[in-house]
Parts: structure tokens; sequence; C-alpha cells
């Protein structure tokens, strides 16, 4: 896991500042290959706007998963399932670099310990915010979770529209794409599972 760098670190600073100029460069010089005028008053900010957003979208990269959970793991004696259901998330997809995006679906079943709540939805982001595939990340979450907790089991299934696939290419609108990671009693234990996936189709409300 990459670590992310002390507050207050200049050298730090210096090097994101360095990278964001370059990205800004590129940016300029990427608006004039595809025919635009990177001085017109709509684009003069562009680039600037661009490589913050993607500082922002891949920050991924520079997060640390056990600083990430610091302080947030606890023991207890409970060994039923925990369910955090429709995760909202962002990424990019690595082959076009457009945006996939959906929903996530978490479960673990302790094993002495749990994680607070909160903590979830953030190791997802860990792993969205970066250049992804959708199987890929499904199974960094499944095993970031097992790692830092050795649970019972984990189950993670993430349900996402790909603009790759709805912006160009088969231009197909309402296609979504399931993904899912079974580790532990997930995987062993086909009642477990089919309880998970029967968990996070019924409506919240009832």
């Amino acid at each position: 896991m990459t670590h992310t760098a002390p507050a207050g670190d200049t050298s730090h600073d210096a090097h994101a500042s360095a990278k964001r100029e370059n990205i800004e460069r590129l940016i300029r010089e990427l608006l004039v290959e595809i025919g635009e005028d990177p001085q017109r008053e709509g684009l003069l900010k562009t680039p600037h706007r661009v490589a913050k957003a993607y500082g922002f979208l891949t920050e991924g990269y520079t997060k640390d998963l056990d600083v990430t959970l610091n302080n947030a793991i606890f023991k207890e004696d409970y060994n039923e399932m925990v369910i955090v259901r429709d995760i909202d998330f962002y990424s990019m997809c690595e082959h076009h670099m457009l945006p996939f995006f959906g929903r996530c679906h978490i479960a673990y079943i302790p094993n002495g310990k749990i994680v607070g709540l909160s903590k979830i939805p953030r190791i997802v982001d860990i792993f969205a915010r970066r250049l992804q595939v959708q199987e890929r990340m499904t199974q960094q979450i499944a095993n970031a979770l097992q790692h830092a907790l050795d649970p019972l089991g984990v189950a993670v299934v993430c349900e996402a529209r790909h603009m790759c696939m709805m912006m160009r290419g088969v231009q197909k609108q309402n296609s979504v794409t399931t993904s899912s990671t079974m580790l532990g009693e997930f995987c062993r234990r086909p009642e477990t599972r089919m309880e998970f996936l029967r968990l996070i189709t019924t409506s919240f409300d009832h």
C-alpha cells in the first residue's frame, strides 16, 4: 500500500505541484490535437480544472488501507452477518479512461473483530478512485476486508453502468454489469451466500 506524506511535507507538496503542472500542459496539448483552442475563453482554466479533477478521481493511489482503518477495528464477540449495501461509487475505466459508476454491496462475518461502518465505504473509495476494471476492483475490496479483519467470510457485489459502453462503441444505454467476489463462508456455504444475495435485493423499507 502507498503511504500518504505527513502534513507539512514541502517535498511532497512540490512534487504534487509539479504533477499538476505536467497534467495541465498535457491537457493543453490534447485540446490542440482534437482541434480546439486552449486560449479560447471557455477553455482557459480547463487544464487546471481537469488536473484538479484527476487528482481527486485517482486519489486512491495515494491512500493506505492501514491508515484508513486506524483505530476503527474493535474486538467484539459477534459472528453474524454484517451488511453495508447501496454504497455509491465512481471509478474510471482503464481502457478508455471514461467513468463507470454504480453501487457496491458488502458483507462480512466477524471472527472476533468488527470495523467501524463508515470505514467500509472508504475502502470502496480507495479502490474505485483509480484507473480500474470492475472485476479487479470487486476483488480488491473483498481482499482488503479479508486482510484487515480476518473474518469468517467476505462477500462483495458491484453493479455498474459503464460510459465506455453507453457513450461510444455499442452505445447500450441500459446495460448494467454485475461482478461478485465471495470468500470464506460465503464461498463454502451456498445458504450463506444466498442469504446475502437475498438481503441485498430486499427493499430496505420492508
